[in-house]
């Protein structure tokens, strides 16, 4: 557990040049990665994405050069938590576990994701890495092409990608989206220790927030 980063982080990176034309990922290595959402509207498909997501958990624990991130985030009692669950074949289970106060749901999935790359793409001898999340369109923010916010984590995770891209040309990274309903075994055991996790922010008082925020858009338009 890490609470190194429970501080007010930079939301906008528009100038970094992982955001320059021609260095975007999806121009650069657009076959390297790819996307497997959900399809909400059917109720039968929940039984199909369990499968799913079993036969590439046992694909995933049976290949060396394969590594199986499965993140989730949450907000309890004003304190958000990241999650983030590593399993690679013959190895022990990496599991990290982030909390701050000052930050949204949104930031943190995208930061449980961002641990979860950044420990993948560093380890020897991994090829694929493969992400499970039940929030697909928050990952697509980071091939966004647009101004948004939490640039500074996109940027972030671009970089570490990019890396991992040039080291050989067949690794790839791919995102599958496990919808809480979905009942699946693995998600179930990240989802709960996202709620059963117990603590006490050190300012937990909403208006010491509203101030800090306010200081930190302040800033950003000062700049």
């Amino acid at each position: 557990m890490d609470n190194r980063f429970n501080k007010i982080f930079s939301s906008f990176d528009p100038l970094n040049k992982e955001f320059f034309p021609g260095s975007y990922l999806i121009d650069t290595f657009p076959s390297h990665f790819s996307f497997h959402p959900f399809n909400k509207y059917n109720n039968n498909n929940l039984e199909d994405c369990s499968h799913q997501l079993d036969n590439i958990t046992i694909t995933s624990l049976l290949n060396h050069s394969y590594a199986l991130v499965i993140s989730d985030a949450g907000i309890k009692n004003n304190v958000a938590i990241s999650i983030a669950h590593i399993h690679i074949c013959d190895k022990p289970i990496i599991k990290m576990i982030h909390h701050a106060v000052n930050i949204t749901s949104t930031e943190a999935k995208l930061f449980a994701i961002r641990c979860g790359i950044n420990q993948a793409v560093n380890l020897p001898g991994i090829s694929k890495i493969v992400i499970i999340t039940d929030l697909i369109h928050t990952v697509k923010r980071i091939f966004d092409l647009s101004i948004y916010s939490f640039q500074t984590h996109s940027a972030s995770i671009s970089k570490e990608l990019r890396k991992f891209f040039l080291t050989n040309n067949n690794n790839s990274i791919t995102f599958w989206e496990c919808p809480s309903r979905c009942d699946w075994l693995l998600f179930k055991s990240v989802d709960r220790d996202t709620k059963q996790f117990q603590q006490t922010p050190l300012f937990p008082y909403k208006l010491s927030w509203n101030f800090s925020k306010k200081n930190e858009c302040n800033n950003i338009i000062q700049n």
